[in-house]
Parts: C-alpha cells; structure tokens; sequence
C-alpha cells in the first residue's frame, strides 16, 4: 500500500499536484477538511461531535479527526493507498497516524514537501485571491500569518518524517509537470524497493 503524504505551505500547490498523484497511482484522497464535510453530511456520531465543535469556533481534537480517518481507512481496505493532505499538521498527529496505520498494518511510504519561498506564496495566494473568492486569499497581511503559522506550527512534522528517513523536498517553483515528474520520480524509487510487511 502506498500512503504518502503530500506537504507544503498554502499556495506550494499541493492540491494540482495530489489530483495528479491520485489519477496515476490510483490512491484515495484523505483531504481532513473534505472527511469533516462528509462525516457532517452523513450526520455520523464523529461528524456530529466535529460540527458541535465548529459551530463554537473550536478546533476539532485530534482524537476526532484520527476516528474519522480510520473509518475512511477500515471502508477502503483494497485501496492502492492513500494520500494525506492537510494532515499531519502537528507532530502529535503525525505519531497518532503512524499509530492508526501500524493498527491497519500500513505505514507512511513517503512524505513529500514542496518546498516553495513566501515572497512566491505570497504572490500566488494573492493571485489566487482574485479568483477564487476566499477573503484570506485577499489580504496580504493574513496570507503571511498563515505561512509563518504553517512554519511555525506544521513545518517542524518534516523534522518527524526526517528522521524516519521518509521526508524529500522537492522545489515546488517551475513547470507543473516537471514539479510532478520529480515527485513521481521519488515514488517509484520508493515503489521499486522491495517491501517489508
């Protein structure tokens, strides 16, 4: 099973790059924000815990968001894998995945960063405001908080997967197609190394 997760700042265009991942690999998308929604829509006991929660501007715990995706997980147990968008964010969440996955007799493959400076982030956030509606995409004061939140708070989950020898940046500045052809480039070296388990 291939799990990776796909890492980066907003505006390093995770979300061009794992739609990408997802139709050549054939791997399931587990976007957090999407489960909460699905879990929300479905009127789940997790989703109905998560929307309380968010109805009061509260953060939903990690506990709830590992129950969400273990489900996801348990429904799609013939999957190729998957791929994690928006979660890991902090170091807990990281060891409470790698917990969940080793429970599933899975594991993380690799965990890619695209890796891109925040004048760029600044300029595409910007870029992106003007279309695609999102107040925060607007305001170039919000859009630096939020990079330096994400450096502060998420940047330090490479550090994590570093260590476990599964973390590669890969610059995530140029041709769409050859910041892909890069990132497949890291997989099938991963995919062609014979695996344990």
């Amino acid at each position: 099973m291939l799990n990776l997760v796909l890492f980066g700042p907003p505006g390093a265009g995770k979300g061009t790059q794992s739609q990408k991942l997802i139709d050549k690999y054939n791997l399931i998308h587990l976007s957090t924000g999407d489960i909460l929604r699905s879990e929300i829509a479905k009127g789940t006991e997790l989703g109905l815990r998560a929307k309380t929660l968010m109805d009061q501007g509260i953060l939903v715990p990690d506990e709830v968001v590992i129950g969400m995706i273990d489900s996801k997980l348990k429904e799609n147990k013939a999957a190729a894998g998957f791929i994690f968008d928006g979660f890991p964010r902090t170091v807990p969440q990281a060891v409470a995945l790698d917990a969940l996955l080793a429970e599933n007799n899975t594991a993380i493959a690799c965990m890619i960063a695209l890796e891109v400076n925040e004048e760029e982030l600044t300029r595409r956030l910007l870029l992106r405001g003007q279309t695609s509606g999102r107040p925060d995409d607007q305001d170039e004061a919000l859009v630096r908080k939020r990079v330096q939140e994400y450096n502060t708070k998420t940047a330090p989950v490479a550090g994590y997967y570093a260590e476990q020898g599964k973390f590669y940046g890969i610059n995530g500045i140029g041709e769409i197609d050859e910041i892909f052809d890069n990132t497949c480039n890291i997989i099938d070296k991963y995919l062609s190394q014979p695996q344990v388990g």
